[in-house]
């Protein structure tokens, strides 16, 4: 009988800490505003920048990739298994080293369409892919 007196007390003081909603404001009705008169010093609206259009999926047989650089052009090639891969998922890592390693020496790289891969589209393909990047032991302890 005593547990229940205790139990019945905590139920009714933890009921009496609780506060009522507040009131809802009332709806008030106003004239709609007038326009705010021109300034001939208006700020720049910013505009959200769209994501750079990405080159086609769609492959013609032979390379995927070249590299234009000022001694000329030459093929990407990878590895059959690579390729299949780079094929579908131009995104991966090991398509994306190539082409890296053709911008590192000055290049630019082009798809097989003549569609430019810059920097800008590569980021995009980060941002899709969410890639985790782990650093190997720089030798810090």
């Amino acid at each position: 009988m005593h547990r229940r007196l205790i139990a019945l007390a905590l139920v009714l003081a933890t009921a009496a800490c609780q506060q009522a909603a507040p009131p809802a404001p009332p709806v008030v009705s106003r004239p709609p505003a007038s326009p705010a008169p021109a300034t001939s010093a208006r700020e720049p609206a910013t505009v959200a920048k769209a994501p750079p259009a990405l080159p086609s999926l769609e492959f013609p047989p032979g390379p995927l990739y070249f590299c234009q650089s000022s001694s000329g052009r030459s093929a990407i090639d990878y590895e059959p298994r690579v390729e299949q891969l780079c094929r579908r998922h131009p995104e991966m890592g090991p398509c994306q080293y190539e082409r890296d390693a053709c911008r590192a020496k000055g290049g630019r790289v082009y798809t097989a369409r003549n569609e430019e891969v810059t920097a800008a589209v590569e980021a995009e393909y980060d941002r899709v892919v969410r890639r985790v990047r782990f650093q190997g032991d720089s030798g810090k302890k």
